[in-house]
């Protein structure tokens, strides 16, 4: 049979000669110009060893961790039987556990101090599910949920429902604080948000069992 007319003869010569240039060129230069490329790139970025990822923070209870969006000091950590102010109660064989801290929103607007976008999500702590039931209250005067004024200080309650036993009057927990970026939405998504969390500081801060009564009323701001 013929070759068709419409056969796609044209890619065939157009790499023809790319074929007959390789056939001639030795395979060692190759190998050299692929060495030469790779050392002239690792060189642009600071040669072949290993960048090491930057040192976080390591902070103390008291110490503020401050960034573009707030400034955050852990001051206490602690164990309750429940927190209602919170929106936390507990089953009987789970706690609640919460860390007490100073925050300034650093921005020129008002932000949530609970949910994904507000303070909250700054921070996690070791041995705290993602999953677990959650809730975020001034220390002050018990308001749900607060929204935090631009450079006005609060003291905050960020609180967890955790199994028993998951943490023990004077285990030293780790509080990990992240710094995230101002986004600002264009086409389908507009206005500004912080986002792209990055780990920044952690914060080794003492657990204390307060149980029940008069010293659960201090852990939720009514002391």
């Amino acid at each position: 049979m013929s070759e068709s007319s419409t056969a796609p003869a044209e890619p065939k010569r157009r790499f023809a000669w790319v074929r007959a240039a390789t056939d001639r060129v030795p395979t060692r230069w190759f190998a050299g110009i692929a060495t030469g490329a790779f050392l002239l790139a690792t060189a642009a970025f600071g040669g072949l060893a290993t960048a090491a990822p930057p040192e976080i923070a390591r902070l103390q209870p008291g110490d503020a961790h401050v960034t573009a969006e707030r400034s955050l000091t852990v001051q206490r950590a602690v164990l309750v039987d429940e927190l209602p102010d919170a929106g936390l109660y507990p089953e009987t064989w789970e706690r609640v556990f919460a860390i007490i801290a100073d925050v300034e929103n650093e921005w020129d607007r008002p932000v949530a101090a609970a949910g994904g976008e507000g303070i909250a999500a700054t921070l996690t702590v070791a041995g705290v599910k993602a999953t677990a039931d959650d809730g975020t209250v001034r220390y002050d005067d018990a308001t749900f949920g607060p929204s935090l004024q631009p450079h006005v200080p609060a003291r905050i309650v960020f609180a967890w429902v955790v199994p028993g036993g998951a943490f023990e009057a004077g285990d030293e927990v780790p509080v990990t604080l992240y710094a995230r970026s101002l986004h600002t939405g264009s086409f389908v998504l507009t206005g500004q948000q912080w986002t792209d969390p990055v780990r920044d500081a952690v914060v080794m801060v003492e657990v204390e069992d307060v149980g029940a009564g008069a010293d659960a009323e201090d852990a939720d701001g009514q002391g």
